[in-house]
Order: structure tokens, then sequence, then C-alpha cells
């Protein structure tokens, strides 16, 4: 027990208290999501939908390689989002910002309808983005995040794509 004394002494001789480690391990994570996630981005894929599939299966496995982190940055935005002070929330945001950015970088607009302001199908499609996942994180804010089936999320996910897919592209017979 005298050994943990001494752990625990040299944890906050590197972490002077609780929020430095707390921020250090928010840092640390942001990091591996920035690198293993959002880098890893194949730009090839000028399908703003076949990009987005794509997403979520790099998701899939940064999820099923990195759970610590996953379950560290799920818990902390999924259900304690309220409680973090500025400084994390605009970190967290600027990683929103990020993700944003990376999405549609290089998207081909050809393959939207012409009769659609492409703008405003973004925004459109973007509202749909964030409207499913707000509704994901309210159905799933009482689970225990390492017991959740994330594939039955993602085959609704698909579903919802083909929906918009056909909403706002051109009709198969009628691309460029």
């Amino acid at each position: 027990m005298k050994d943990a004394g001494i752990g625990k002494g040299m944890l906050f001789y590197y972490f002077t208290n609780k929020k430095s480690l707390y921020v250090y391990l928010i840092d640390y994570c942001i990091e591996v999501i920035e690198r293993e996630y959002l880098e890893v981005v194949d730009y090839s894929t000028k399908d703003l939908f076949e990009r987005l599939k794509g997403l979520s299966k790099i998701k899939w496995n940064f999820m099923t390689e990195n759970p610590n982190a996953i379950n560290f940055i799920g818990s902390l935005f999924l259900k304690n989002n309220e409680k973090l002070d500025a400084e994390l929330k605009v970190r967290f945001e600027a990683l929103q910002e990020k993700w944003y950015s990376i999405l549609y970088e290089g998207i081909d607009f050809s393959m939207f309808r012409e009769d659609i302001d492409t703008k405003k199908a973004f925004d459109l499609i973007q509202w749909s983005l964030n409207g499913y996942e707000e509704d994901l994180k309210y159905r799933l804010r009482d689970e225990k995040i390492t017991s959740i089936d994330y594939e039955v999320y993602y085959e609704e996910f698909y579903e919802y794509l083909e929906v918009l897919k056909t909403t706002f592209y051109k009709s198969e017979g009628n691309v460029k």
C-alpha cells in the first residue's frame, strides 16, 4: 500500500492537481482522435455520401482500437458536456470544426441536382447529420458506452444517407 502513495505522489509531481491531469487526458484523447481518425480520411472519394460512409467505417475502426479514449471522451461529451469549463468546450468545438472541414473538402458538386442551391443542400445535410447526432446522444444517454451495439446505428445511419442522396443528387442516369 505504501507504493500506491509513492505512485500518487509521482502522479502529482507531473500533474499539480486533478484538473491538470484531466486536461492532459482530454488533450491526449483529442490528439489521438486527430491523428488516427481525422487524418486518415480518403480525399479521393468525391461523393459526399460515400465519404460519409467511409468516415463512419474509420470511426468504427477507431472506436474498436481505442476504446478507452472513446469511453473517456464519449462520457465526457455525451453525458457531462454542460459541466465542461469554457476552455474544454472551445477545444471540443475546434475538433468538430476540423471534422466538418475534412468532411466537405474535395467533394464533387456536379453530382448534386442542378435545380437546387448546393450551399443550401449542404446546410440541410449538415443539419440532418447534427440532428441525427443529437438524437443518438439522447437515445444513448443512459447506456453504458462499452455495451452499445454500434452496428445497428451505423446501418440506420446508412439508410438516412441513402434518403439524403436520393433527395439531393441527380438520378443515376443523369449524372455527368
